[in-house]
């Protein structure tokens, strides 16, 4: 899994039938404390997320397909999570 901050969102006119009610982001990857750690990519939303929110992302088939409920997805990178704080506490 990976944390990101969800900087944009991309309109697609044609996708593929599973993904038709789905939101598709732009996603930049952070580092624990919140800063740009990467090039921005695109995530399928399976959580309702929103512009500027940090979002916890699984970027592999198998947990994108189960993240959807779909046996073979046509994507690897679903947002799976709205992270509301990160705690690097070392117990």
């Amino acid at each position: 899994m990976k944390l990101g901050r969800v900087i944009g969102r991309v309109w697609a006119t044609a996708k593929d039938a599973s993904l038709e009610s789905r939101k598709i982001l732009l996603v930049r990857p952070t580092a624990p404390d919140g800063t740009a750690a990467g090039e921005a990519y695109l995530a399928v939303d399976a959580v309702g997320a929103g512009s500027g929110e940090r979002v916890l992302v699984v970027d592999e088939g198998g947990s994108a397909g189960i993240a959807l409920g779909a046996v073979e997805p046509p994507i690897r990178t679903v947002v799976v999570g709205i992270v509301d704080s990160v705690d690097m506490t070392v117990r």
